[in-house]
C-alpha cells in the first residue's frame, strides 16, 4: 500500500478509536506503532515501541510538566483562589456586574500560578458561582463568566499546554511563556469589558468595601505575587530555565501553604498524589504523541499536507485562516491538549513553510483552543461547570459563555494584525 493510504487508514483507526473512547494516548501510540509497522515491518516498529517512551519519560525539557501541576494542585489546595477572589471583590464589588469583575480577575491571577483552565474554572465555580447567585446574577450570567473566565488559564504562564506546545515543536518554552503574558493580561481586560458591555446593566452592584478593607484583602494575596515573581519575572530576566522555575515554584507554593497553616502533611501527600495521576495521564499522551509522530513522518503526511496548501493559493494569511478554522472544527469534538498534541505535528511545517513566528503562532493556536473549551458539543470547562452548579443546565451555559466567545474573536482578529503585542516582550528577554 502506498504512504497516503495508509496514512488515511491511521486517521480513520483513530478516530473510530477516540469514537468508542479508548483514550487518546493509548489511541494514538496503537495506530502509531501499527501504522509504522505497515509501512516498515514489526521488528522496526517494536524496537521504537521499545526506546520512544523510555526516550520522551526521561526527557529533561518535560520534567517542568510534573512541577507545574503539582504547583497547581498545591495553590488549589492551600486556598489562594478564595484570597485572589476576596481581593476582586474588595476593589470592584463596588461596581455594576463586580462581583464578575472580580471573578475575571480571580481567574486570571489563579492562572498565573495553576496552568489549567478546568482547574481554574473548577476552582472558581465553587468559589464565586454562590456569591454571584446570592447577590442576584442570573444562571446564564454567573456560570458564562466562570466558563470564560477559566479559559486564561491556558494561556496565562506557567502553562501545560504552552510546555507541550514547546517541546513538540522544539520552541523555546520560557520564551512561549513570556509571550503568553500580554495576550493573557488583554483576555482578562477584555472579558472584563464583555460584562460590564454585555451584562453590567442588569447586573446588580455588591456591597461596597472600605479601604482599610481593601487594603486587608490585598494583604491576603502576597503569596499570589511571591510565586509570580518566583516563577515568570525569574525566566523572564534569565535568572532560571522554564524547567528550575518550576521546580521553585512547586516548593514555594509548598513551603508557603504549610507555613500558613492551609496544608496539612495530609494534604500535602493527597497533592502529591493527585499531581501524580495528573502527570502519568500526560506524559501517556504525550508517549502516544511521540509515536504517532514517528508514523506521520514515515509516510510523510506533513510534507505532503504543506506541497498541498502552499500551492493551493490562498497566500499566507487565507492558509493561516485554514489551519486555524480546522481547530476551531475539532476543538467542537476534542479537548486543548488533544488537539495540541494530534495536529501540532501535523500544521507546524506549514507554518514554517510560510514563515511565521513559532512563537507567535503557539500563543495564535493556544487562543483558538481556548474557544474549544467553551464552544458546544465538548466545551470542557462548561461540562466541569455544570458538574458542580448541576441545576444549571449546558444549554444556559453556553448561552452565558456567547458573548465572551465574541470578545475571543476579536482578540484573536486583533494579535493576527499586530503580532508586536505577542512578541514584544520575549523580544525583551535576557
Amino acid at each position: 500500500m502506498s504512504g497516503e493510504l495508509i496514512a488515511t487508514l491511521g486517521f480513520v483507526a483513530l478516530f473510530g478509536l477516540m469514537a468508542v473512547r479508548v483514550p487518546i494516548g493509548i489511541a494514538m501510540g496503537l495506530v502509531g506503532i501499527g501504522g509504522f509497522a505497515g509501512v516498515v515491518g514489526w521488528r522496526p516498529a517494536l524496537n521504537l515501541l521499545s526506546q520512544s517512551p523510555i526516550a520522551t519519560i526521561t526527557d529533561f525539557n518535560l520534567t517542568l510538566i510534573p512541577f507545574f501541576v503539582l504547583m497547581g494542585v498545591l495553590a488549589t489546595n492551600s486556598g489562594m483562589s478564595s484570597e485572589l477572589f476576596r481581593a476582586g471583590r474588595a476593589w470592584l464589588g463596588g461596581f455594576k456586574g463586580g462581583l464578575g469583575l472580580a471573578s475575571v480577575g480571580a481567574c486570571g491571577g489563579f492562572a498565573a500560578i495553576c496552568g489549567s483552565s478546568v482547574a481554574t474554572a473548577a476552582t472558581m465555580t465553587k468559589i464565586a458561582y454562590p456569591e454571584m447567585k446570592q447577590a442576584g446574577y442570573s444562571d446564564a450570567a454567573a456560570t458564562g463568566i466562570i466558563a470564560a473566565g477559566g479559559t486564561v488559564g491556558i494561556l496565562i504562564p506557567p502553562s501545560v499546554v504552552l510546555a507541550i506546545y514547546g517541546f513538540m515543536t522544539e520552541t523555546d518554552i520560557g520564551e512561549l511563556f513570556i509571550a503568553g503574558v500580554v495576550p493573557g493580561i488583554l483576555a482578562v481586560v477584555m472579558y472584563m469589558a464583555t460584562v460590564r458591555l454585555w451584562y453590567g446593566r442588569d447586573l446588580p452592584a455588591a456591597d461596597k468595601f472600605t479601604l482599610s478593607e481593601g487594603l486587608a484583602a490585598l494583604r491576603g494575596v502576597w503569596a499570589v505575587g511571591l510565586l509570580f515573581v518566583a516563577v515568570i519575572l525569574s525566566i523572564y530576566f534569565g535568572i532560571v530555565t522554564a524547567t528550575e522555575a518550576a521546580a521553585v515554584g512547586a516548593l514555594l507554593t509548598a513551603l508557603i501553604g504549610l507555613a500558613r497553616r492551609k496544608l496539612t502533611m495530609t494534604t500535602l501527600l493527597d497533592s502529591l498524589v493527585e499531581a501524580l495521576r495528573t502527570s502519568v495521564s500526560i506524559y501517556v499522551v504525550l508517549i502516544g504523541a511521540t509515536l504517532f509522530g514517528y508514523f506521520l513522518a514515515i509516510t510523510q503526511v506533513p510534507q505532503e499536507l504543506t506541497s498541498f496548501l502552499t500551492t493551493l493559493g490562498a497566500g499566507k494569511y487565507g492558509t493561516l485562516l485554514l489551519i486555524l478554522l480546522l481547530f476551531l472544527v475539532m476543538g467542537c469534538f476534542l479537548d486543548a491538549m488533544a488537539m495540541i498534541i494530534l495536529m501540532i505535528p501535523i500544521v507546524f511545517p506549514v507554518i514554517e513553510q510560510l514563515g511565521f513566528d513559532p512563537i507567535w503562532f503557539g500563543i495564535i493556536i493556544v487562543m483558538t483552543v481556548e474557544l474549544g473549551l467553551i464552544t458546544p458539543p465538548v466545551g470542557m470547562n462548561v461540562y466541569v461547570i455544570n458538574s458542580i452548579a448541576q441545576k444549571v443546565s449546558l444549554t444556559t451555559i453556553f448561552k452565558g459563555v456567547l458573548p465572551f466567545v465574541v470578545a475571543d474573536v476579536l482578540r484573536l482578529v486583533l494579535l493576527i494584525a499586530f503580532p508586536f503585542i505577542v512578541l514584544a516582550l520575549p523580544a525583551s528577554m535576557n
